[in-house]
């Protein structure tokens, strides 16, 4: 086998996987190659989830939207309709957030768009 000669890149690199893999549970957090298995996995999935946190979220706000126009004889997707005709530019997140925070606010725009 031929000789290492690169001691600090290498540790540093090793370094830097057993840093990330920290608080894992075993041997994902002490051994090498499983330490690296365990962060490259935990990189896919919080790549993928920072994509899928936006349609959690917009999901969110259509349920609280659609919860909060029912008490006005209206379902959500009649609302959203109405606001487009309306030709009102109010996106779903600030919707959502006056219907959680200011009903009365909510319930205004609700009967202008009725």
């Amino acid at each position: 086998m031929p000789r290492a000669k690169n001691a600090v890149a290498s540790r540093n690199r090793r370094k830097k996987i057993l840093k990330a893999a920290k608080g894992y549970r075993g041997g994902k957090s002490r051994l090498l190659k499983t330490a690296k298995e365990a962060v490259e996995r935990s990189l896919l999935y919080s790549y993928r989830d920072r994509k899928k946190k936006k349609g959690d979220f917009r999901k969110l706000w259509i349920v609280r939207i659609n919860a909060a126009v029912r008490p006005h004889g209206l379902s959500y997707s009649k609302f959203i309709h109405l606001l487009n005709e309306k030709d009102v530019k109010i996106d779903r997140k600030i919707l959502a957030d006056l219907a959680v925070t200011d009903p009365l606010a909510f319930s205004k725009i609700v009967e202008s768009v009725k």
